[in-house]
């Protein structure tokens, strides 16, 4: 009688472990995938249209999820690369973007828990700047 008691809760346990590896796996492909956008963005000054959808397409292909799921908040407009010298604005020449996306499942056994469905969704957010790597051309201002 113990054992039947016992048994779900310790079966969730090893699905979990499970379920924590997929998900930290899923997370790395996540990285990935927006370090090689971030570097194509430094290139071009931003976040194009292009490397949006590619990253899109890409994190789609990768995590079996809807490319609408994926958000990026990113500078569209180009920014140069600036000389930094004392006293000067230290955000100039930085590129800011924030992608979102959803990974999967936090908990192994929601239900039994009692955990609704949409509680349970676990996302993963890469928000930060990077310098810009394109040179202002010489006739610019």
């Amino acid at each position: 009688m113990v054992l039947a008691a016992c048994l779900p809760l310790l079966l969730v346990f090893l699905v979990q472990f499970s379920l924590d590896q997929i998900n930290s796996s899923r997370a790395g492909i996540f990285s990935d995938a927006v370090y090689a956008a971030k570097e194509k963005a430094k290139q071009e000054g931003c976040f194009t249209e292009e490397i949006r959808d590619e990253l899109r397409q890409t994190l789609s292909e990768r995590l079996g999820i809807d490319p609408s799921s994926v958000f990026i908040e990113a500078d569209e407009t180009p920014v140069y690369r600036v000389e930094y010298s004392a006293g000067s604005d230290p955000s100039r020449g930085l590129i800011h973007y924030r992608v979102s996306v959803p990974i999967g499942e936090m908990m192994a056994g929601r239900r039994l828990f009692g955990i609704s469905g949409e509680d349970n969704v676990r996302s993963c957010v890469i928000e930060s700047r990077t310098p810009s790597e394109l040179i202002m051309p010489p006739d610019a201002p």
